[in-house]
């Protein structure tokens, strides 16, 4: 991992927070996201880490999930962070951390689940970063990684070009491959499609028109979860 790759993250990230950007993630990646939070069943003791948080709206639901336990959100922009904390006041159970995915500021064996939304294809060594979660999780913890930009839906291909940082677009299986790697056990992938509706005509900048934003979501995002065994 480069030092300078991490810094221009950091940098893009931070200024997406002071435009306000890290606040309209819950409408935006919330209709994929609940149904993963079913399939995680966690328990109200569970201690989860959020990985890439931005402000912290996945953070503080997963917090009222396992009021019993632990939420840890975590992301390399410091300014996102700064946004997490001043809108988390209310909570005794979640905290918020800087720190990279490589090197999650963290203990070994700690968490019960880990889950990123719409982070990972950002990380600048992804390998890496799949290890270290596999370092913090617990014996029979489980990861789950959700993204939107991924090779096997083509109507998203285009976003690369339009993003000022380097991503990742890899495909279904690269992740897999990535998480058995690491060491996770039952490595298994599914796309959630995204129900919610779609305009008329899109103004945007990410798809094409409104058709290809309507086919982008029937292809849904992917799911890749696996276990620590």
């Amino acid at each position: 991992m480069h030092l300078d790759s991490k810094d221009s993250l950091r940098e893009e990230f931070n200024r997406w927070a002071e435009a306000g950007r890290g606040e309209g993630m819950e409408q935006e990646h919330l209709p994929i996201t609940l149904p993963v939070l079913e399939k995680m069943r966690l328990a109200p003791t569970d201690s989860v880490l959020d990985v890439g948080c931005g402000a912290g709206w996945l953070s503080r639901r997963l917090a009222k999930l396992v009021p019993e336990g632990r939420v840890v959100g975590m992301d390399i922009s410091d300014e996102m962070i700064r946004h997490a904390r001043r809108s988390s006041v209310d909570f005794d159970n979640l905290i918020f951390v800087a720190g990279e995915v490589a090197q999650i500021p963290w203990q070994p064996n700690f968490f019960s689940h880990v889950i990123s939304v719409e982070s990972s294809y950002y990380w600048p060594d992804p390998a890496a970063g799949i290890k270290d979660i596999f370092r913090v999780l617990s014996e029979g913890g489980s990861a789950w990684l959700l993204i939107n930009y991924y090779h096997d839906n083509s109507h998203c291909h285009q976003w690369g070009s339009l993003l000022t940082v380097q991503t990742h677009l890899l495909s279904a299986d690269e992740w897999s491959g990535l998480f058995r790697d690491a060491g996770f056990k039952n490595v298994a992938h599914e796309r959630i499609v995204d129900r919610s509706p779609s305009p008329d005509v899109y103004t945007g900048r990410w798809f094409r028109d409104a058709e290809q934003l309507r086919a982008f979501k029937a292809e849904g995002a992917l799911l890749i979860y696996a276990a620590k065994k």
